[in-house]
């Protein structure tokens, strides 16, 4: 295995959630805990990502999000990762196709927020994402449901496991996906960078 990269035993169930993390919060450390109970998941791994294509202004520097995320989210079943900087890769599709190359035996779960899916269309490739591996999405503030607008849910509508089969969504050929329902932190990034509590080195 490369250095940095995480190690995984053949058949390991492992969410994966990306984003910026700019700055990670007790939110992101929630439904992260409620992806591994509900979609019985032996590991998550957070991608913390250089930038985000669809933002206009990039985050924070990387090694300070990196630190922050660690402090959040002290869990031995999370990997706080840099696998976007290592790999080179910019786009989560890209990203994933790069991860079931180098873990042909992992069982992976894109993990992402019901308010995601309702603009997932947008994202580079978005159909190989749902093509390539199981999704979890997971309650968000303002967003508990999966809207019947989202255009991937009516695409994939007939892809979708009920709620209550939730711990069999890794065990499933993609597509698939299955939304869970939760208690929800108002929590949010941009909250805590419009209160000045994230304060960015430079």
């Amino acid at each position: 295995m490369k250095q940095g990269f995480p190690l995984a035993r053949r058949g390991m169930r492992i969410g994966l959630m990306g984003g910026s993390f700019d700055p990670a919060h007790n939110g992101h450390a929630h439904i992260t805990r409620v992806a591994l109970r509900r979609f019985g998941l032996d590991r998550v791994w957070w991608l913390v990502t250089p930038g985000n294509p669809l933002k206009a202004h990039g985050p924070a520097p990387l090694d300070q999000r990196m630190a922050r995320a660690r402090q959040v989210m002290d869990d031995p079943r999370v990997n706080i990762t840099d696998l976007e900087r290592r790999m080179g890769t910019r786009f989560t599709a890209a990203t994933l196709s790069r991860l079931q190359t180098v873990y042909p035996d992992v069982k992976f779960v894109w993990l992402m927020g019901a308010d995601n899916l309702r603009q997932v269309d947008k994202w580079d490739h978005w159909r190989d994402i749902f093509e390539r591996m199981p999704i979890g999405v997971l309650a968000r503030p303002g967003v508990p449901l999966p809207s019947a607008r989202a255009k991937a849910a009516h695409l994939y509508a007939n892809a979708q496991l009920p709620g209550w089969r939730s711990h069999e969504l890794a065990n499933r050929k993609a597509p698939a996906w299955c939304f869970v329902n939760m208690p929800m932190s108002g929590e949010s990034s941009s909250q805590i960078r419009a209160q000045g509590d994230w304060v960015v080195k430079a």
